[in-house]
């Protein structure tokens, strides 16, 4: 969408709708299912549970790739991808998008329960009609936080490892990527908008407000220290381990589309100028993991480790050079040899005036099928066979393990 501007700020409200990060999601696959009653802290099978945001809760895991032809080719889970209830043909909660390729599910014997939901921040909200649980332990009208859902499962079960990925929210990187995306599709030749520039997206990264998220970030992990004691746990019973966000888009020179016209969010979803882009590299994204990672060692607490995913796929971002759209890379499906090394592991930024088939909006820029395994891939190797452990998650090579999972290297 493109507005005429002249020297000053667009005059109406925006049309462009950019819903990105939502997720993380409230029960697991499994999560709530009947168990022998002999299970409980340090008996009975080992489980992995996830908590926190759409970046651990599988959101965009139904789709391997990108592509602007039928969203069929790229459709690797299918229409059920996020139904988590019993039956397995709808939602436990509404939005909470928990994908059946969510990196919780690392087999190996080990279960996996998912209690992350998109949209989570560290406490409990509701938005739009949807409930957001955050990493508390709220209680009302039938909704409970993340912090006590876990404290309710893991009385009954052995739970050896709790994934938490939480603080992107509350920088509120949804509302500053639409904010970007709108900023490039709105300036005119008369004159360019940057987020960069704008106080809506530089605001979140004042010291301020950085030394406050790093606050709730540390009150989430004590909570969830505090529902395992309340299970029944000792601190060596159990790992937490944090982790940060990837980045999702390239700097601006490695972009493969010209920030000319439009094209680079017009065919490739990625709505960004070069300035902002780099902003986002340079400022808002190692503020962010810093932020989440300085409060896992805040908390002082000895069973806690980290997974750092900052430049876990680099090389596969969206609009990257040397992947590219299913077509431009000639691969006829998600299938295809050679697919996972030639295809983006981020899904497109679509709009409202752009969303087709069967995509959602709340999908957008967030890490698919592909980087949901690849991610699934290091925290198995953090799991560590039930000694986990500290790493960095990069890529490693090309090609799929033998679980068919990215490979990867937890170092």
């Amino acid at each position: 969408m493109h507005y005429s501007i002249a020297g000053r700020r667009r005059q109406q409200p925006a049309r462009i709708f950019v819903a990105l990060l939502a997720a993380a999601f409230i029960y697991g696959l499994s999560g709530l299912a009947p168990v022998a009653h002999a299970e409980g802290p340090g008996s009975g099978t080992p489980t992995t549970v996830s908590l926190g945001d759409s970046f651990i809760s599988g959101e965009a895991g139904r789709w391997a790739g990108n592509t602007n032809e039928s969203s069929s080719k790229t459709d690797a889970l299918g229409s059920t991808a996020y139904d988590d209830n019993s039956s397995g043909n709808g939602e436990l909660i509404a939005g909470c998008h928990r994908s059946k390729a969510a990196e919780v599910y690392i087999g190996g014997g080990v279960n996996g329960v998912n209690l992350a939901c998109s949209g989570a921040k560290t406490s409990s909200f509701s938005t739009e009609g949807l409930f957001k649980p955050g990493i508390d332990f709220y209680n009302s009208g039938g909704h409970e936080g993340q912090a006590l859902m876990l404290q309710h499962f893991a009385a009954t079960h052995n739970v050896k490892l709790v994934a938490l990925s939480i603080g992107g929210n509350n920088f509120n990187f949804a509302g500053i990527v639409t904010t970007c995306v709108e900023d490039f599709l709105e300036s005119t030749i008369f004159w360019d908008f940057y987020c960069s520039e704008e106080s809506s997206v530089t605001n979140n990264f004042t010291s301020g407000n950085v030394s406050k998220i790093k606050g709730e970030v540390e009150t989430a992990i004590r909570n969830v220290a505090t529902a395992m004691t309340n299970a029944g746990y000792t601190s060596s019973q159990y790992t937490i381990l944090v982790q940060n966000y990837p980045s999702p888009i390239p700097n601006g020179s490695e972009f493969r589309y010209t920030q000319s016209g439009y094209s680079r969010q017009t065919t490739g979803g990625c709505g960004f100028w070069n300035k902002d882009a780099n902003y986002a590299n340079a400022t808002m994204l190692p503020t962010i993991d810093s932020t989440v990672l300085g409060a896992a060692s805040g908390v002082g607490l000895s069973n806690v480790k980290t997974m750092e995913l900052s430049s876990a796929f680099n090389s596969h971002r969206l609009c990257d050079k040397g992947v590219g759209l299913l077509e431009e890379e000639g691969l006829s499906n998600w299938k295809a040899t050679e697919a996972v090394n030639k295809s983006e592991w981020f899904n497109q930024i679509r709009t409202i005036e752009t969303l087709f088939g069967t995509y959602q909006l709340q999908e957008d820029i967030h890490p698919n099928y592909w980087a949901q395994l690849g991610l699934r891939n290091c925290l198995t190797q953090a799991y560590n066979s039930g000694t986990p452990k500290s790493g960095t998650c990069t890529t490693s090579g090309s090609g799929l393990n033998s679980a068919g999972e990215p490979n990867m290297s937890l170092h």
